[in-house]
């Protein structure tokens, strides 16, 4: 019981030696919560020379000219054709190329920097950036491993803009970090990690995407708010192939969208956050994934309503144990699902009996995930049918919906 003082002044010690030594500490600005002290530390971007830049954008108008000279919130529509960057945006502008309009920097430093809130870029081609894996506003990224690649599009401290109609393939992530509000509608994402990454990340609306073979679809962490609805959300697989994540987050709704063929439909770890918060999950279609949902812990707060589970390996797992008590602390109201064991004598489109969901021998890689590699496998299916037939401990209730559908309804968002 002495030992924890004891140690505090050593620690205590030890970082006053450090400070004597040094002369001093780096002077620290205001730090966001959460991100620790170097937070607010922003590496300066390199700047190149024209003569350091490709021999082919030397003779390009640089585009910088039209952002200097038009009036913030106007929108500009620059005459196609192809101009040299880099290309700063500090202002409120609306940027419409046409699918006309290309931006090249040379193959040195950043294309383009978004420095403005309210913001609006449509219809250009950005190309020609450097070999910094710091950050790049790249359609698409060079040919390097996925973790050193740009970043398609990063928003940090950037609230109201909308991101329409972009392709962001083989890049890494799309990133909106202390950037609220924002829109992303209509984009189309391949082959990269996170689809779209939100952190401390408030009231961001996803709507009408489409993401394919990317790790992750989208992912909030440590966020308020936001809405994803009318997505489709395809192959998400691997060790960590997720479609939808929760990471200390609360207030969210997940609403119409297609999450199939992922390693994980929805996952969710301590969410949601905040006290007397919740987390919508509405008439959505989780189809053919390895679980449809997983929670990591069994907060509540999660309302899980007229949804459609089908194909998937296991419908809905806990990483622990579930609640023996039996009585689940999320709700599950009127959702689909294709194991149901009962029938609808009364016509009335609602199962005559609750569903139950228990977890038997699959216990075993909820709590022990290097068991996970057997899931599936004969010898577990075997335990599970045996643990069905006669088990030897009670099993643990997952979930109970008192009215599931009995008829899968028709599907309205993307498939």
């Amino acid at each position: 019981m002495r030992r924890l003082p004891q140690l505090a002044r050593l620690g205590l010690a030890s970082a006053l030696l450090l400070v004597l030594t040094t002369g001093n500490t780096e002077p620290q600005g205001e730090v966001p919560a959460g991100m620790g002290a170097r937070a607010n530390v922003d590496r300066p971007k390199p700047t190149f020379m024209l003569y350091e830049r490709d021999k082919r954008v030397h003779g390009l108008k640089p585009f910088q000219d039209f952002v200097d000279q038009a009036p913030a919130g106007s929108v500009l529509k620059p005459p196609p054709g192809s101009y040299s960057g880099p290309v700063t945006i500090d202002k409120p502008l609306t940027i419409d190329g046409g699918g006309q309009v290309t931006i090249d920097s040379g193959d040195r430093g950043t294309v383009m920097v978004l420095d403005a809130s309210n913001a609006t870029i449509r219809g250009i081609h950005l190309t020609g950036s450097g070999d910094s894996h710091d950050s790049n506003n790249r359609i698409r990224s060079k040919d390097r491993e996925l973790g050193v690649r740009g970043d398609g599009l990063r928003l940090w401290y950037s609230n109201d803009n909308l991101i329409e109609g972009n392709e962001v393939v083989d890049s890494r992530d799309m990133v909106a970090w202390y950037s609220h509000r924002n829109v992303y509608r209509n984009n189309l994402g391949k082959r990269s990690r996170y689809s779209i990454h939100f952190m401390f990340a408030n009231d961001n609306i996803v709507e009408g995407n489409a993401f394919y073979d990317n790790a992750v679809g989208v992912y909030f962490m440590y966020t308020v708010g936001g809405v994803v609805r009318h997505n489709i959300i395809s192959h998400a697989t691997g060790a960590t192939g997720m479609a939808i994540g929760f990471k200390e987050s609360s207030g969210t709704v997940i609403e119409n969208n297609e999450l199939i063929y992922c390693g994980i439909g929805i996952g969710s770890d301590l969410s949601p956050f905040e006290p007397d918060s919740t987390i919508e999950i509405r008439a959505n279609r989780f189809a053919y994934n390895g679980v449809g949902i997983l929670f990591n812990s069994e907060t509540g707060g999660n309302n899980m309503v007229d949804n459609v589970f089908e194909g998937n390996l296991t419908q809905v797992a806990y990483g622990g144990h579930g609640d023996n008590n039996n009585s689940p602390k999320n709700v599950w109201r009127g959702n689909y699902w294709d194991d149901y064991q009962g029938f609808d004598r009364d016509g009335d489109g609602v199962g005559d009996k609750t569903h139950e969901l228990y977890a038997y021998a699959d216990q075993i890689w909820m709590e022990l995930p290097i068991a996970r590699f057997f899931r599936s496998s004969p010898v577990m299916e075997l335990l599970d049918f045996l643990e069905r037939l006669a088990p030897f401990s009670s099993p643990d209730l997952i979930l109970r919906d008192e009215k599931p559908r009995f008829v899968k309804p028709e599907r309205t968002a993307r498939s």
